[in-house]
């Protein structure tokens, strides 16, 4: 059984590590200089990042819910790693698009 407790956290689980997907995918697209760098980059250790964040995120919300190791990695990796990117790369603008300023007065 479920708990309101558990869902709460489960969604901020959700949340949290969807936008830190987003600003993993969008620190490698900035940084990276080839076309596949990026996503590679942003799919395997934004994955990392996003199992170590569940892990840690989930020590308090452990008792209210309980889900598979299957669940576990799917709502805590893998749909936030795809709603961030695909956040990065279909809403926000690319890299080279962004004009930035030459001088820092």
């Amino acid at each position: 059984m479920v708990s309101v407790v558990g869902l709460v956290g489960l969604v901020v689980i959700v949340l949290v590590n969807s936008a830190v997907a987003a600003l993993v995918t969008r620190f490698f697209r900035v940084r990276m200089n080839t076309r596949w760098g990026g996503a590679l980059y942003s799919v395997l250790f934004g994955a990392f990042a996003l199992l170590l964040l569940s892990v840690l995120l989930s020590v308090p919300v452990g008792p209210f819910v309980t889900l598979g190791t299957v669940t576990f990695l799917t709502l805590g990796v893998v749909l936030p790693l795809v709603v961030g990117m695909t956040f990065d790369y279909v809403w926000m603008p690319s890299p080279d698009e962004i004009d930035l300023p030459t001088s820092t007065n």
